[in-house]
């Protein structure tokens, strides 16, 4: 209520006239007159000398009203940018991602996004899923991108079952194979696809009870790719970052078909915003297509 009080001082003051400011913000002539008494009461100072020729500002008035202008531009900024959000006229999503999908499922969604909504700006943080956990919990991001199931406290929405696949050199003696034996992970070096806490692939090892020599351990998936193309080993990783690779590898399916539920994870789909909320529905849309 006190911005229309200011904003009555304001138009009284521009206008020289309690009647033409009512008229400027649709108010009667005594609505003004009594916004303007109430400021004078609550401050204790005159604003304005009353005379039969009309209005003028006090001494006081004159100090306050450049304040009061730049409170009432402001405002006025502050309503513009808030229709804006509330019509996805501009805003920000905020994007907790992992390199398979911010490299195959993001640019092409983004792109369709950004067509129909060009002025909504991105950010987006890579890291493992224990980070973007911790991302989404503190609010760093309004959603992220997991492995389900995740922690209680978030709320998910489950979006693909992802395989994961041996990957192995060219030359291997079980390129030619319809389907890779579960026991002939012990045979050969592994590259193991890990950061911070199990992942997917530690977790089959423990399903399937046993204990490859594990050579290597990286969270990066193209330095994993890299090291099997040369002979170093072989490796378990997601379908999805085996996409249009440039590394001279062969991927096979385990003998027991193993999987990862990719998803999103938020703490509060009610609390995101309009724009994050959209760009969830066509996150949705495309992955269907």
């Amino acid at each position: 209520m006190n911005i229309q009080k200011y904003m009555a001082f304001v138009k009284a003051a521009e206008y020289g006239s309690f009647t033409r400011a009512a008229d400027a913000l649709n108010y009667t002539q005594s609505g003004i007159s009594r916004m303007i008494n109430d400021i004078e009461s609550d401050w204790g100072i005159p604003l304005f000398e009353r005379g039969r020729a009309g209005i003028s500002l006090t001494s006081d008035g004159l100090k306050l009203l450049p304040q009061l202008q730049r409170i009432c531009n402001e405002h006025d900024m502050l309503m513009r940018q808030v229709e804006d959000l509330k019509d996805l006229q501009s805003g920000m999503i905020r994007i907790g991602t992992f390199s398979s999908v911010a490299t195959h499922w993001l640019p092409n969604i983004i792109k369709f996004f950004q067509k129909d909504y060009p002025n909504i700006d991105f950010e987006l943080l890579l890291g493992d899923y224990t980070e973007i956990e911790t991302w989404i919990i503190e609010g760093r991001v309004d959603f992220g991108f997991l492995r389900i199931p995740t922690r209680t406290e978030i709320e998910t929405i489950l979006l693909e079952k992802d395989r994961l696949l041996v990957v192995l050199p060219t030359d291997h003696p079980f390129a030619n194979c319809e389907k890779f034996p579960i026991n002939e992970l012990l045979n050969n070096s592994f590259m193991l696809l890990e950061k911070g806490g199990k992942a997917e692939i530690s977790e089959i090892f423990e399903k399937h009870q046993i204990s490859p020599s594990v050579h290597f351990t990286t969270w990066d998936d193209y330095a994993i790719m890299s090291m099997v193309e040369n002979g170093l080993g072989i490796s378990i990783l997601p379908e999805l970052i085996l996409q249009r690779v440039p590394y001279q590898i062969i991927t096979k399916e385990l003998e027991v078909p193993a999987f990862r539920n990719i998803g999103i994870g938020m703490r509060d789909q009610q609390s995101l915003s309009l724009s994050a909320n959209r760009f969830l529905e066509y996150l949705s849309y495309r992955k269907k297509e």
